[in-house]
């Protein structure tokens, strides 16, 4: 069976494609008028939760950057979370979430285009989770979370998140895309993907290391901290019992 050419597929990093006008709000209201069925790009929560369980408490104010019709936010409330704003270039996008969720309080939908985020001030969320947006926010409160989550490797994200600006400490994790098997049906433990990938002091990738998938998605978690501290910051090792 062959892919339909006008639908990306879910598995590609969109910010390296030029096939498609993402940025056009247009593309995105026809896209969703097309398509009624939800989708979540790159991983479901129920891969993506033992990090966002980890690093982001339930009571924070969540930031869900290019929310699209995905099921992300309703299942992180599902699972606890108490205030998650949503935002998406596409009207059509927002409109129809917010009628869904329009009795879920938890859940708020706001039309925006992520190159322009001026409507909220500095500081306004604990975290921002952004699967595949590259949406660099200045809208952390200190010690807030930015979850990034891409096709992108070190090679070309690490240059934008360790601009000094944001004064973020970042660890990296490295998970395959839904359904993927080692070679000979020997799967992976869900355990190896929860331990952070160790850097070099530029932020690549050790000489030596080999994607197990080569598809595989990064999990960027930057903590938002002053210079000054970066030495104090403790570490945040993952355990399964967050599954």
């Amino acid at each position: 069976m062959t892919s339909d050419p006008t639908k990306p597929n879910m598995f590609r990093d969109v910010s390296s494609c030029n096939t498609y006008n993402y940025g056009d709000a247009l593309y995105w209201d026809a896209r969703y008028v097309q398509e009624a069925g939800s989708f979540d790009w790159y991983q479901r929560y129920s891969a993506l939760r033992p990090f966002v369980r980890n690093y982001i408490p339930t009571s924070s104010r969540v930031l869900m950057v290019g929310c699209g019709n995905a099921l992300m936010s309703e299942d992180m409330v599902k699972d606890g979370y108490e205030d998650i704003m949503n935002i998406d270039i596409s009207s059509v996008a927002i409109d129809m979430m917010s009628r869904k969720y329009e009795d879920i309080p938890q859940l708020k939908y706001m039309k925006m285009d992520v190159r322009d985020m001026s409507f909220f001030p500095d500081d306004s969320f604990d975290s921002v989770i952004d699967k595949g947006m590259v949406a660099l926010s200045l809208l952390l409160k200190p010690g807030g979370i930015y979850m990034l989550i891409t096709y992108g490797d070190p090679k070309v994200r690490m240059v934008h998140l360790n601009r000094p600006v944001y004064c973020w400490k970042t660890e990296l994790y490295i998970i395959p895309r839904p359904g993927f098997e080692k070679p000979g049906s020997c799967s992976s433990s869900m355990k190896s993907y929860l331990e952070p990938i160790p850097i070099t002091e530029d932020g690549l990738l050790p000489a030596d290391f080999v994607l197990e998938d080569p598809d595989s998605h990064f999990i960027y978690v930057c903590k938002k901290t002053n210079h000054s501290d970066l030495s104090n910051l403790p570490t945040y090792p993952l355990s399964a019992d967050v599954l």
